[in-house]
Formats: C-alpha cells, structure tokens, sequence
C-alpha cells in the first residue's frame, strides 16, 4: 500500500512541477518542450531512485554467503 501512495503522490508532484513551469516560463513552443522534459524526467529518476530503496528494503543483503572453497 505503501509503494502505491508514494507514487501517486510523485505522480501529484510531477503533474503539478509541469504545471508551473507551463504557466511561469512560457517563452515559447521549443524551450517550453525542453523545460517540460526536464521537469519529467527529473520526476521519474527521483521516483526511481525511490523505488530502489524502497524496494531494496524488503530483502537486505546483510552479509554474503560464502562457499567453503573461495
């Protein structure tokens, strides 16, 4: 339930950051295209990098099993 909210609410975020850049630095067709992109893509790394841990969480490797011949 947790994983759902949370991205939901990065979803939220990154709706509205695409909002406010579309309504504060309209300068025109080509740098709204790039201002827009790099508002999603910085929205979608910082969920991913959410995940990773997140998910990371859920089964932590405290310390690796070794083979008696290495």
């Amino acid at each position: 339930m947790g994983f759902l909210v949370a991205t939901l609410i990065f979803v939220a975020v990154g709706i509205i950051a695409s909002l406010c850049v579309i309504i504060c630095c309209n300068r025109g067709p080509s740098t709204n295209l790039l201002h827009l992109t790099l508002v999603i893509t910085a929205t979608v790394c910082c969920w991913m990098m959410w995940a990773i841990v997140y998910l990371a969480q859920m089964k932590p490797l405290i310390v690796p099993i070794l083979n008696e011949g290495e």
